[in-house]
């Protein structure tokens, strides 16, 4: 049984998640992972130089209860999210997704974006419907939702509603952001040297995605909770006018694409789809 999981978890996506502080998030985080992957996937869990003793527990416990296919990797240095995820990006040759310790998986997940990157060669990143997840919330667009009270319920309705179609974005979202070794190849790296500790990185790999010919997608038919700014959100990391300068000192017309998206809102009539069958199915008023 174990070499057959191994063998599965060889064409999924290798699972980068940086850790900074916020224990009771990320236990809940790597409990959601471990039972929503499939035996033999690849997961890095690389923890940034947290100051919360408690980090240590919770990961020396995961390391016990966790495969081979699981690497923890401490760093002894605070890095910043930029150089972590990075790190991570440089530990395998296979697609990764960047994970936030903040967040909680559901079943199917890994798979769903496994699918989506691989529908098109031109897929750089694909990023899951989330409650908290700007221009991939549901069921409030461009809102903070609370958590799902039953997010494998959730997920359920959302993973066989309809047709999923992987409907362009203008840029990722970091949350849980898969992203192609074709695109990493072809795009390299995050830029640490401009986008420093984070915010802005995955705006600008998205950018340079799009100007490469490369698309970045919804992926339609995934659904991950996200607590938001548990992790790395106490260091200050927050977009900020410093940031949004970065960025636009490198393109211009950022700004602009995102105010086109949000106005023409081009996910309205998918997002009513699914909203409409999270109401039939007495969900609605939990998210």
């Amino acid at each position: 049984m174990e070499w057959w999981g191994l063998i599965i978890g060889a064409g999924l996506p290798s699972l980068i998640i940086p850790v900074h502080n916020a224990p009771a998030e990320l236990d809940r985080c790597l409990a959601s992972v471990c039972a929503t992957v499939p035996a033999g996937a690849e997961v890095f869990v690389i923890d940034d130089a947290s100051t919360d003793a408690e980090v240590t527990k919770v990961l020396g416990r995961w390391q016990q209860r966790t495969g081979p296919s699981w690497r923890f990797c401490f760093q002894q240095q605070n890095l910043g999210f930029v150089a972590t995820a990075n790190r991570g990006m440089e530990m395998t040759r296979r697609d990764v997704v960047l994970l936030n310790s903040d967040t909680e998986t559901t079943a199917g997940w890994l798979e769903g974006l496994q699918r989506c990157l691989a529908s098109d060669p031109m897929i750089a990143t694909a990023t899951p419907w989330t409650n908290n997840g700007e221009i991939a919330s549901i069921p409030r667009f461009c809102t903070a939702n609370p958590a799902p009270k039953n997010p494998t319920s959730v997920a359920q309705v959302i993973a066989r509603t309809g047709t999923p179609n992987y409907p362009e974005l203008p840029t990722a979202v970091g949350f849980c952001m898969a992203v192609s070794r074709h695109a990493l190849d072809t795009l390299g790296l995050f830029d640490e040297e401009t986008f420093g500790l984070g915010y802005g990185e995955e705006n600008d790999f998205s950018m340079r995605a799009q100007q490469a010919g490369l698309r970045n997608v919804l992926c339609d038919d995934v659904y991950v909770v996200h607590l938001g700014g548990r992790s790395f959100g106490p260091l200050g990391l927050k977009p900020d006018e410093r940031s949004m300068r970065r960025l636009l000192l490198r393109h211009p017309g950022y700004l602009q694409q995102i105010e086109e998206f949000i106005s023409a809102d081009p996910l309205a009539e998918r997002r009513e789809e699914l909203i409409h069958a999270l109401k039939s199915a007495g969900l609605l008023e939990t998210i």
